[in-house]
């Protein structure tokens, strides 16, 4: 019984390319003779050629999910290796579905927000930005300036009831 592949591979969705390629992310030390044998033995597709390529990713400071914060210890993650395979066949990839209601995208959506706006917050930062209330008065500021809202200042004058004639309180205190 053969045994399963130790390896992913990921399968790119590159359009700008013509349909006979496809080009996939591989472990760094899979060769072209590797992907050209497994795409002949599990899927049966005949390979003319394979490309690779290794891509550098860029410098960055600090290894993340570092315990302790180093800002001034350069890191370069790993490197990527993409190959691209050229087929007999044309692949056609099957259109991107538009409803995503059996993977709760909106849930995912409201999540990553809510995951987005407490690291906003616990940024340095956070303080010297300017919050939501005070771009909310600035927005009103400038359309005041502008001339589309007109400054009145009748929410903040206190309103007294009138109950008719006026009636001496203390008219029988004794100092």
């Amino acid at each position: 019984m053969p045994s399963s592949p130790n390896f992913t591979l990921t399968l790119l969705r590159t359009p700008k390319q013509p349909p006979n390629f496809a080009t996939f992310i591989v472990p760094l030390n899979l060769n072209k003779l590797d992907l050209r044998d497994y795409l002949w033995n599990a899927y049966g597709v005949p390979v003319r050629g394979v490309r690779s390529f290794i891509q550098q990713q860029k410098l960055r400071q600090d290894k993340p999910n570092a315990k302790r914060a180093a800002p001034r210890r350069w890191f370069r993650p790993r490197a990527i290796k993409k190959m691209m395979v050229e087929m007999d066949d044309p692949f056609v990839w099957p259109d991107e579905p538009t409803d995503f209601t059996a993977w709760e995208k909106e849930t995912k959506d409201a999540l990553d927000e809510d995951q987005k706006k407490k690291q906003d917050q616990a940024a340095p930062d956070y303080r010297e930005k300017p919050s939501h209330e005070r771009k909310s008065i600035a927005e009103q500021a400038k359309d005041i300036l502008a001339g589309k809202d007109v400054w009145s200042t009748e929410a903040t004058k206190p309103t007294w009831e009138d109950d008719g004639e006026e009636v001496e309180v203390e008219k029988d205190v004794k100092i």
